[in-house]
C-alpha cells in the first residue's frame, strides 16, 4: 500500500479537452462522449478530476470504444497545484495531508455512489483508474456488491493502495499495466494478480513495461513512446 512522491511525477500533454462539465450525482464531473447503452467511470488519479491529461484520455477513450466516459472530482472539490509538480518541487506540496483527507474510507462511498449512478442509466459499465484510482477499480469489480459487482470489466495503470484482499475479492475481467519498478506495485504483488486472477478464471490481459517506473501512464512524458516498445510480459486472454 505504499505510496511515494513518484505518483507526482508528471508531465503536461498537448492538446485541448473536447467534453464538458455537468454533475454525476453530487460529483461535478468531466463528461466525453454520448454513446446511451455503453459508459466508462475514470476514477483519477492523485492530480485530479481537472489534470488536462487526464480528460484527454477520457476525450481518447470515449472516441476508441465509443463510450461515454465520466471522470468525476473523486477528492471533494480539493486539486493538488499542478506548477510545483511539474516543476518537480514536491517539498511544497502537503501530499501527506492530502492522501489522508482523501483516504480509501473516505472516498470509497462516493466512487461506489458514482458507479450505481451508471448502472442503473447504462447496459454495460467499465472502469479505468491510474495510480490512486487502481484500488478503487479492483474494489468496482469486487464480488462483494450486489449485484456482484457494480461494473462489467477494470482497467488499471501502476495501481497505488491496493491489497491483495482487493486482488483476491475481484470478479470481473481485469486489464493491468504496470512499469518494471514500481514501490507502489512490486513484484509480489504483480504476481498475486497474476496467480489470483488465473486461478478465479477471469479474463486477464497484463502489460509489463521494462525499464520505466511508476506514473508513465496518466501522467508520462509522451516523447517515452519514441524509446522503445512495451513488452507484454503475462498477456493471457481466457
Amino acid at each position: 500500500m505504499a505510496v511515494s512522491t513518484c505518483c507526482l511525477k508528471s508531465f503536461a500533454w498537448e492538446g485541448t479537452p473536447g467534453g464538458q462539465t455537468s454533475t454525476l450525482g453530487s460529483l461535478n464531473t468531466y463528461i466525453a462522449g454520448t454513446n446511451s447503452e455503453r459508459a466508462i467511470l475514470f476514477v483519477h488519479d492523485a492530480l485530479g478530476w481537472t489534470f488536462p491529461n487526464a480528460r484527454l484520455l477520457a476525450d481518447h477513450y470515449a472516441r476508441e470504444v465509443d463510450a461515454t466516459v465520466y471522470l468525476p472530482d473523486f477528492f471533494g472539490g480539493e486539486t493538488l497545484p499542478f506548477e510545483p509538480i511539474l516543476a518537480g518541487r514536491f517539498h511544497e506540496v502537503d501530499f501527506a495531508g492530502f492522501l489522508e483527507r482523501n483516504s480509501r474510507p473516505i472516498r470509497e462511498p462516493d466512487i461506489f455512489d458514482a458507479a450505481r449512478a451508471l448502472r442503473q442509466q447504462y447496459k454495460r459499465v467499465g472502469a479505468i483508474g491510474f495510480c490512486y484510482g487502481g484500488w478503487a477499480c479492483f474494489r468496482l469489480g469486487s464480488k462483494d456488491h450486489d449485484p456482484p459487482s457494480l461494473v462489467d470489466a477494470i482497467s488499471v495503470g501502476h495501481p497505488s493502495l491496493l491489497t491483495k484482499k482487493d486482488i483476491d475479492e475481484v470478479a470481473v475481467p481485469v486489464q493491468m499495466l504496470a512499469p518494471e519498478h514500481d514501490v507502489a506495485y512490486p513484484l509480489d504483488m504483480k504476481v498475486h494478480t497474476f496467480e489470483t486472477v488465473m486461478k478465479n478464471r477471469l479474463p486477464l490481459i497484463t502489460s509489463i513495461f521494462p525499464a520505466s517506473s511508476m506514473a508513465l501512464l496518466c501522467v508520462g512524458m509522451q516523447a517515452s513512446r519514441a524509446r522503445g516498445r512495451p513488452w507484454a510480459g503475462r498477456r493471457t486472454r481466457l
